[in-house]
């Protein structure tokens, strides 16, 4: 393959959690530098269908170097789509490497390199208090105008869905961002910013006739918003491969799960800790297991780990899928978390080459769906990391 620059920009415009979304939604396979007046060096990173295998800045290699680059304010991008000849070093995931620096960002371990009114910022708050974890906005690629049926504008502050409510609609941002809240007795907790490219609902928004919202969407500022024809989505999405329809299905059950724990957690709530007695470990954390299993009976526990200690995660039960994805990154396991089964867990193991080939055959904008998903699974899983670290 040649070099081509196919994307080009300024990281005050567009940072770096933004372009590891973007080239990963791509799966994109090539050369990101990146250069800053505040830098002497060029900054390289190498991805292989959308997941970073190296990195260089100054003396740092592989993951470290990556890591440092979220430290960088001011700065101009190029990606151009090449061959990848470097050694694979980085064996972490995107979503987890976008985690991870969240969270070191948040704890002052990155350095940050711009202008000093924002390179010399602190984690604390003007009153001394700390300030809540720092949340990305979560973009997707360009929507596919052939499924919008109407173009909606919003002014600053007006609901576009609120929690408790029903609907079957589902949208696109097409401009301006959204903020993602759920009500607690503290009043709204924020969970999620998203912008350009990222959907207001999920699959169960246009598969069944009146869904109860999980959570409210407010604008901020001025809002653009593509409605979708969910007759047409649902009946794509109906001539999918069944455990095609039941992996995509899992995912919304999924997302709802982690956003209940954050909230759980949010109001000093833990129900889930008394459930790892008593469960044996059947994927244990970090490991590079590439099996995937649908539950038939049973249930199991997926448990993350935080520097002070385990954290269970979400439960999953009945027609639920754990394990290795390679078409699908919401940083759990086996990457970043173990599973947990209980005594009478029967599971079913799927063949990989076939779904895979079958999910290639999904239609594009049902595949951005679920990468959206996806990507609000696991930052939604690092929201909850950070509110533990910071107890």
């Amino acid at each position: 393959m040649s070099s081509k620059t196919v994307l080009r920009g300024e990281l005050t415009f567009l940072g770096l959690p933004d372009l590891f979304q973007i080239l990963g939604s791509a799966k994109g396979t090539g050369l990101l530098k990146i250069t800053s007046r505040f830098n002497p060096d060029t900054a390289r990173i190498y991805f292989l269908n959308g997941n970073p295998v190296n990195g260089s800045n100054g003396q740092l290699r592989g993951l470290k170097a990556v890591y440092s680059l979220f430290g960088w304010t001011e700065g101009a991008f190029e990606f151009s789509e090449e061959k990848v000849r470097v050694e694979r070093a980085i064996k972490k995931s995107r979503m987890e490497i976008i985690l991870d620096a969240l969270k070191m960002l948040d704890d002052g371990v990155i350095k940050k390199v711009g202008p000093p009114a924002v390179s010399e910022g602190t984690v604390s708050g003007k009153d001394g208090q700390e300030k809540a974890p720092s949340l990305p906005v979560v973009k997707g690629p360009l929507p596919d105008y052939l499924y919008i049926i109407e173009e909606e504008e919003y002014r600053e502050g007006e609901h576009i869905v609120k929690e408790g409510g029903f609907g079957k609609w589902i949208w696109v941002v097409l401009e301006g961002q959204v903020k993602i809240t759920r009500d607690t007795d503290k009043g709204p907790l924020t969970l999620a910013l998203v912008g350009e490219g990222s959907f207001i609902g999920t699959f169960s928004s246009f598969l069944f006739k009146e869904t109860a919202r999980s959570a409210t969407a407010t604008t901020m500022g001025e809002v653009r918003l593509g409605l979708l024809d969910n007759e047409r989505l649902a009946g794509e999405y109906e001539s999918l491969q069944s455990e095609v329809r039941k992996l995509l299905i899992s995912l919304d059950r999924r997302l709802r799960k982690i956003t209940d724990r954050v909230v759980d957690l949010a109001m000093k709530k833990d129900p889930l800790s008394a459930l790892i007695k008593g469960k044996r470990v059947i994927m244990k954390r970090g490991s590079q297991e590439e099996g995937l299993y649908m539950i038939n009976q049973g249930e199991a526990l997926v448990v993350g780990k935080s520097s002070k200690r385990h954290i269970p995660l979400l439960r999953l039960e009945k027609d639920d899928f754990f394990g290795s994805i390679p078409f699908l990154d919401y940083a759990q396991e086996p990457g970043s978390a173990s599973v947990l089964a209980s005594e009478d867990l029967e599971i079913i193991e799927l063949k990989l080459a076939p779904l895979q080939e079958a999910y290639e055959k999904v239609p594009e904008i049902l595949k951005n769906l679920a990468n959206n998903i996806s990507t609000n699974i696991a930052m939604t899983t690092g929201l909850l990391y950070r509110m533990i670290e910071r107890g």
